[in-house]
């Protein structure tokens, strides 16, 4: 080892999570992303860099543009409406003037007179706007049109509250006819730039404004176009022909992308927005990498590389679309780390946690250029590896990437087992690191029964469950790969694993799986959603899944709207917490999962039936990253976190992936069989068809229909020899 564990008695406060100074639900905020760029407006398609806000245009975790805001004679434009569309190609906000007095204090011009559409996108590191200016009054119009803007070169962790006590030079701006040049080189040594294009050129161009006099007839309109680029070279052409080629090549990007997908369609046509919509932001999050498909994990705090969320994702479609899981596989493969760094938590064969590009990972002044720290990911990723594999019959990509599975189940002999007891530990190398590396990774989400926090190395429960689950993909692969006693041996190590978790972790009186053994092997004897992922891999002995099932469904878990990250009867519940008492989707997506794996399929429907239910109160039918765990109240909406992501991709693929588990859907690629097992409805479905099922080289459309207490599959259309099988 390079260097011992860091592991203070009593841990700090969360150093790098997100300030919550403003709520993210107070501005509502419209969020656009393609590849490695991400934007956030407000309704009227402004961005205002105040305190704690997340506003702007940001391009590899740099603020590219911290202000922008468009008046009319001075005055703020009053918002008539702000839509996305359903594909998330285009934001449009439709906005009009208020009245204006003239200086006697008369009307001089009426509110309603003046119409902006502006229409708004991301493509390949550039924002293109489209502002269009009509008159709708009698008489001709003087109207200036002024639009400020301003660039920060904030670096993202700046922006969610960390404070910084140096920074680089601001650059003086640059302008020419038609442009603005915004840059700053940071401590770093990297300039960061920021082009301004507008067409036609302003009456008056400045490095703050751009200000248009216009004069329209009755009738008229005029265009103005905008381009705001994060140091790309410059397009060819700059106006309405870059706007239009760039919109057309976007829409036709996501299309192809999203076409992958199997459709989804069923009775109730407010889940059908709901699918829509998670399909939606599942595949803006995607970025396309060297090495494939890659979900980024939210928006704003999350839109890069993360190896736990984009496996999980992955692991949620697989079903749907298992050219992601490729992506993901193959991506982090390319990026497994190969030797130690205490700094970034590196050690051999372990799976990548996050990657940042902003100005402080490249200082280290934030460990996350690089960093490895969650202990999970690397089972996770053998996890993906076997399913995919049983998923597709890809063996070819298995190869290709065998020699990272390899390294990865080693790092689990190796470095995971940290003391030698058969369980799979973690604990950061040095302060800067993430106290908690489990998916609940805030500072206090691993706790005793009377509060107090655990100490590490922390051996947590569902990662337990991880290493069953790979040992149980490496067997499984082992055998397509032709090493059958490595297979059986796999095997053995899976089932004697599964026997000492029981024993260890099972606490009768809790009615579940504790939540973790701390350092000095203590159990945490506390409850928590954690045990359900015990039921996901099949870790769980059969004796205890109907207790653990219950133990889950229980009034102090299950808050109505989804199971909470901790019940009520724990002494650091608080439902407005980040981890200890909050309902995220994806957690709840996974223990669905599980619960079906064992029988409990009206169990998976209730969770099912909560999310769909909650997704009703929310904007757009988006479920975020999280909301808080209060209890449900009839005719009353979910109550939300305040700086939850929205979207956040494995909170996207959760209504997805609840799909599967409520209909029971399964792959035998070598049968080129679909089976559906014992399927199931909730009560807000009773019809449900699913389009372009693909298995090999064939693919099915199904029905699944209510028949009294019973669903029954029907195939609609069969192209190529697949087999569909229900078993009741």
């Amino acid at each position: 080892m390079s260097s011992a564990i860091v592991d203070p008695p009593v841990p700090e406060p969360p150093e790098y999570s997100v300030a919550a100074s403003t709520s993210l639900q107070e501005r509502r905020p419209n969020t656009l992303k393609h590849g490695d760029t991400f934007a956030v407006f407000d309704h009227n398609g402004d961005a205002y860099c105040g305190s704690g806000s997340p506003e702007g245009v940001f391009h590899r975790d740099t603020r590219h543009l911290s202000h922008l805001a468009v008046t009319i004679n001075g005055t703020r434009p009053l918002l008539l409406s702000s839509t996305l569309r359903d594909d998330n190609a285009t934001l449009t906000c439709d906005l009009t003037n208020p009245d204006f007095l003239d200086e006697s204090g008369a009307v001089a011009l009426a509110h309603d007179s003046i119409h902006l559409r502006r229409s708004r996108f991301l493509w390949n590191g550039t924002c293109y706007e489209r502002i269009l200016v009509r008159n709708f009054h009698e008489r001709p119009q003087q109207i200036e049109i002024r639009l400020a803007f301003a660039a920060d070169f904030a670096d993202l962790f700046e922006v969610r509250g960390k404070q910084r006590k140096l920074r680089g030079q601001m650059h003086p701006p640059t302008t020419k006819r038609g442009e603005v040049h915004l840059s700053y080189t940071g401590l770093d040594g990297q300039k960061r730039t920021t082009r301004l294009g507008f067409d036609p050129p302003p009456s008056h161009l400045s490095a703050a404004e751009a200000v248009y006099e216009i004069g329209l007839t009755p009738g008229q309109s005029r265009t103005l176009f905008l381009e705001i680029n994060c140091q790309r070279e410059p397009a060819i052409t700059i106006g309405h022909r870059s706007f239009f080629f760039a919109l057309r090549d976007a829409r036709r990007a996501l299309r192809s992308s999203s076409g992958r997908a199997a459709s989804i369609v069923s009775s109730n046509e407010v889940f059908n927005e709901v699918v829509r919509r998670s399909i939606s932001d599942l595949y803006m999050l995607i970025t396309d990498t060297n090495e494939g498909p890659y979900p980024y994990a939210g928006i704003p705090w999350f839109s890069t590389v993360f190896g736990r969320d984009a496996i999980i994702a992955a692991i949620e479609t697989l079903w749907l679309d298992p050219e992601i899981a490729r992506g993901v596989l193959a991506h982090l493969a390319a990026n497994q780390a190969t030797d130690f760094d205490p700094l970034s938590d590196a050690e051999p064969g372990k799976i990548l946690h996050e990657v940042r590009f902003g100005e402080m990972a490249e200082l280290r002044e934030v460990p996350f250029r690089r960093y490895y720290g969650s202990v999970d990911s690397t089972p996770l990723f053998v996890m993906l590896a076997g399913q995919y594999l049983q998923r597709t019959g890809d063996i070819a990509t298995i190869r290709t990437i065998w020699p990272n599975i390899e390294a990865a189940l080693k790092w689990i002999d190796d470095h995971g087992d940290r003391d030698g007891d058969g369980f799979v530990e973690y604990g950061r190398r040095t302060e800067e690191g993430l106290i908690n590396q489990g998916w609940k990774d805030s500072h206090d989400s691993v706790f005793h029964a009377d509060g107090t926090l655990a100490r590490g190395p922390i051996a947590i429960v569902e990662v337990q469950a991880y290493v069953y689950g790979a040992w149980e993909a490496a067997s499984r692969m082992l055998r397509v790969l032709g090493q059958e006693d490595r297979a059986i041996e796999f095997t053995r190590r899976a089932d004697d694993l599964r026997h000492r978790f029981d024993s260890v972790f099972f606490d009768a009186e809790l009615g579940t799986y504790v939540l973790a053994l701390d350092g000095d092997k203590q159990p945490c004897r506390v409850r928590s959603s954690n045990a359900g992922h015990a039921l996901l891999t099949g870790l769980a002995i059969p004796e205890r899944a109907e207790v653990v099932a219950k133990t889950l469904m229980s009034g102090a878990s299950f808050s109505g709207w989804g199971i909470r990250t901790v019940p009520v009867t724990e002494r650091r519940f608080n439902p407005m917490s980040y981890h200890n008492g909050s309902v995220w989707p994806h957690d709840n997506a996974l223990i669905a999962l599980g619960l079906a794996r064992y029988g409990y399929r009206q169990q998976a429907a209730r969770i099912f039936e909560g999310l769909f239910a909650a997704s009703t109160y929310i904007e757009l039918r988006r479920l975020p990253e999280l909301f808080c765990g209060f209890p449900r109240q009839r005719a009353q909406g979910p109550t939300f976190y305040p700086v939850a992501c929205s979207p956040q991709a494995w909170a996207a693929a959760a209504p997805l992936s609840l799909i599967q588990s409520c209909l029971g859907i399964e792959f035998y690629t070598k049968q080129m069989q679909i089976t559906f097992d014992t399927p199931y409805l909730p009560d807000f479905i009773e019809e449900l068809e699913i389009g372009n099922l693909q298995i090999g080289s064939g693919s099915v459309d199904v029905a699944a229909n209510r028949s009294g207490t019973r669903v029954v599959i029907d195939v609609i259309e069969r192209r190529g020899h697949v087999r569909v099988v229900t078993l009741i």
